[in-house]
């Protein structure tokens, strides 16, 4: 739905199960029609849509997509932005560190994003840019025990392939009038995964060398082809996967655009935290305890722990980090767990539901991207306990997200009251 902050907001359709275009095609027929009722009855309601690799293909098939176009104008719904990061199966299976698979460096996930921009130009309303988030090029643990050619090998063929989408993305432009922009999602153990390394890769790889090659294939200026590269090659923000980088979102946004980087979408999702009490053997083993509920053989979910002297270790899932728990310098957990957004507290543990309302409170202070989506992507896979009805949870996420923003918006019309009514000239 469209915002009087100037945003599009929607949930990602990736909590849907659904491999095949008519699995997909079902839930949102299940889902979405009462669901604007509810949220969003006199507007348009936008859609975060995911399609797997097979799912592109069919939609494509006969008259899928026709039918699709012609059932959101019937509904009343519109499609802004679009989740490519998995490529296959994502429910009722073990994904773990095979949703970086294929990665960048390979044909196959070049051609899934083009078909999927190509989709996309057809769904996406007139006057409106459209998005795509995908992956942080590939996994870095694939590549810890390789030398540094390898890894040059991986940047350089990814990069490769960027930059071949980036031209795919100025024809698409210049055939069907749309803009669409791919957003590249830091997250723990990306390739990818925090500002820092984001910015590193735009600037000793994707712009030189795009630059480069644009200049060459598209006889584009020097200028032109760093701006293709930076409108069309963007950031997905997702609030979970820089809180647990430890970064505050106003820190990480002000690098990201004084490097000239572009936020195409910003997903709302919140991480599991807690405190590790120095000394307390006991608490930390019930905390243990609570920790091992959410272990899972779906998803990957890192946690990062937080030293007494600064420092982060990571390790690559909760069972591995769970034989730590007890490591007498760490202070704080996080944990790679996309939890409910609407409350903080998780039978005893916490959540970085802070972070988003700081993202919330920025983005009405400055226009960093006109895309939000909440993505809570872990209901089928939480404890029994904090399962609830789908419909209702996507609901209430949606309506906490809008309360949040109200209130942000009530206590900046506060502030900027109370701050002329204490104006004084001076004498």
């Amino acid at each position: 739905m469209y915002l009087n902050t100037g945003h599009h907001l929607t949930y990602c359709t990736n909590i849907h199960p659904g491999e095949t275009w008519e699995d997909v095609f079902h839930q949102l027929q299940t889902y979405l029609p009462s669901l604007k009722r509810k949220v969003s009855p006199d507007q348009p309601f936008g859609i975060g849509l995911r399609l797997s690799n097979k799912a592109s293909e069919q939609i494509l098939d006969g008259e899928h997509l026709n039918n699709f176009k012609r059932w959101l104008q019937e509904q009343g719904l519109y499609v802004f932005t679009m989740n490519g990061f998995p490529y296959g199966g994502f429910h009722h299976q073990a994904v773990k560190d095979d949703v970086h698979k294929p990665d960048w460096t390979t044909d196959e996930r070049l051609t899934y994003t083009v078909r999927l921009a190509r989709i996309l130009a057809e769904l996406l309303p007139e006057g409106m840019e459209g998005g795509i988030s995908t992956s942080p090029l590939s996994y870095k643990p694939w590549f810890l025990e390789e030398d540094d050619s390898k890894i040059k090998s991986v940047f350089n063929q990814s990069t490769e392939n960027l930059v071949s989408l980036v031209a795919s993305l100025l024809e698409l432009k210049q055939g069907t009038g749309k803009t669409i922009h791919i957003d590249i999602e830091p997250e723990p153990d990306g390739l990818l995964e925090n500002s820092k390394e984001v910015i590193n890769y735009y600037q000793q790889w994707l712009i030189p060398e795009g630059v480069k090659v644009l200049q060459e294939s598209l006889g584009l200026t020097k200028e032109e082809a760093r701006e293709a590269i930076l409108h069309h090659i963007q950031v997905c923000y997702d609030v979970c996967h820089f809180a647990l980088a430890y970064e505050k979102p106003a820190e990480a946004f002000a690098k990201l655009t004084h490097a000239g980087i572009k936020i195409g979408k910003i997903q709302l999702s919140a991480a599991l935290k807690t405190s590790l009490p120095k000394n307390d053997v006991v608490t930390r083993g019930k905390l243990a305890e609570t920790f091992a509920c959410f272990a899972e053989s779906t998803y990957l979910h890192q946690v990062v722990e937080l030293n007494d002297d600064g420092e982060l270790c990571q390790y690559p899932d909760l069972t591995f980090a769970l034989q730590h728990i007890r490591k007498p310098n760490a202070v704080e957990w996080r944990m790679h767990f996309h939890v409910p957004l609407f409350t903080q507290e998780y039978s005893g543990l916490q959540s970085t539901q802070e972070d988003i309302v700081e993202v919330l409170k920025l983005i009405q202070q400055k226009q960093l991207t006109t895309h939000l989506e909440v993505e809570t992507y872990t209901w089928e896979v939480l404890p029994e306990d904090l399962k609830k009805d789908l419909s209702e949870s996507i609901q209430r996420e949606l309506e906490w997200v809008l309360a949040t923003i109200k209130n942000t918006q009530n206590a900046e019309d506060g502030s900027a009251g109370r701050s002329r009514a204490h104006a004084i000239t001076p004498r």
